[in-house]
């Protein structure tokens, strides 16, 4: 049967090699691969350092601007991904192929070959998406052919990349990572393709409902308020225990430019909401 241990192996087989796992799985798998006790591990440690001893270097550690040692990325090399096909080892055979059946139903279009508005129009049919899902994060024709299509399949396979990204470099989550100009653009990059296609990402309402409570306020600050004010419509108790009760905390004890930019990033949020509606209401009525 299909125990819990072996869908969350199953999953990161399909984040690599989609086309190896021809099965559904579900969208939601719980994570048995992480360590969730990490960031509280490791401030536990610095406050016990600082209280035995004021070291220079336990205070830096705590205050977190020490050196950390540097670490090898697990799951991607760089955040901003260029788009390639899933089978990359066979690039020019397919190309080669592409020339000579270029209008046969039967072959695939390689994402590398996808230059033009007319190109995605001609072979939207037979359009073959990148094995790495984070280019289509950067290529609006990708980002045109996922508002167009809306295969399920494909939003799976984003939410499961998206959702190891914010889990491995998170700067405020992992404790040895310091490459925080990296995962804000990151961000932003996540911003404008929720801009894009006018709807959130549900692995980012994830990230954003886990990682709010251990949230500092200060780093990556705009782009977390900008990812804030694209979370999905759901019921005022999971907003209120996830979302408002974790930045009313922040809004209390911060400055006034800090609550100005979470009164503005909600009232983005109200608005994104109600043009949301307003959209499903003219459908409803057209129909």
């Amino acid at each position: 049967g299909m125990q819990s241990h072996l869908q969350a192996l199953l999953s990161l087989y399909k984040l690599f090699c989609p086309e190896q796992v021809t099965i559904t799985l579900p969208a939601k798998t719980k994570a048995y691969f992480k360590n969730s006790e990490g960031p509280w591990k490791a401030a536990i440690s610095a406050v016990r350092q600082r209280n035995q001893g004021t070291s220079p270097l336990s205070q830096a550690v705590f205050l977190g601007t020490s050196q950390p040692q540097s670490r090898k990325r697990k799951w991607n090399a760089q955040l901003v991904i260029p788009a390639s096909s899933a089978n990359t080892n066979n690039l020019n055979e397919v190309k080669e192929k592409n020339r000579v059946y270029l209008y046969s139903t039967n072959m695939s279009f390689p994402v590398e070959q996808l230059q033009t508005f007319p190109q995605l129009l001609q072979n939207i049919q037979r359009l073959e998406f990148p094995s790495r899902m984070g280019s289509v994060l950067t290529n609006p024709l990708l980002l045109h052919y996922m508002n167009c299509v809306k295969d399920e399949s494909i939003y799976l396979r984003l939410y499961y990349w998206m959702g190891h990204v914010f889990q491995e470099e998170c700067t405020w989550c992992v404790v040895d990572n310091s490459n925080e100009e990296e995962f804000k653009s990151f961000l932003e990059t996540v911003y404008k393709a929720e801009c894009f296609l006018q709807e959130g990402f549900s692995a980012c309402e994830e990230f954003l409902y886990k990682t709010l409570p251990l949230w500092d306020g200060f780093c990556c600050r705009p782009e977390i308020l900008r990812l804030v004010s694209w979370i999905p419509s759901s019921n005022f108790s999971d907003l209120k225990s996830y979302l408002y009760d974790p930045l009313a905390q922040l809004f209390f004890t911060s400055s006034i430019y800090f609550k100005c930019s979470v009164l503005e990033s909600l009232k983005e949020l109200l608005l994104n909401w109600l043009n949301c509606n307003m959209m499903q209401v003219d459908s409803e009525f057209s129909s």
